[in-house]
């Protein structure tokens, strides 16, 4: 089973870890396996949904935008090269 080891904690939030452990019955370690195992789930989640609510945000965006016609450059329409092309 992998080791995690975390530096540099500040003391207050050390102590209000300890404190919190101490008052489920739990080791600093076993809480802080308990609050990390509640936590990870819900990131997860806010995660996948501001993945998801960009991807509708720009799948929106997408259909309002107007598609591009080429006669809009000066082009001509493809059928009409097509029957250029036919009348040669």
């Amino acid at each position: 089973m992998p080791t995690l080891y975390v530096r540099n904690i500040p003391d207050d939030l050390y102590e209000r870890l300890r404190e919190l452990a101490s008052s489920q019955h739990r080791s600093i370690s076993a809480q802080v396996l308990t609050i990390l195992e509640q936590a990870l789930p819900l990131q997860i989640q806010q995660a996948k949904s501001e993945t998801t609510k960009f991807i509708t945000e720009t799948l929106a965006e997408m259909r309002l935008r107007r598609r591009v016609n080429p006669t809009d450059f000066g082009l001509p329409d493809s059928t009409t090269l097509i029957q250029e092309d036919r009348d040669r």
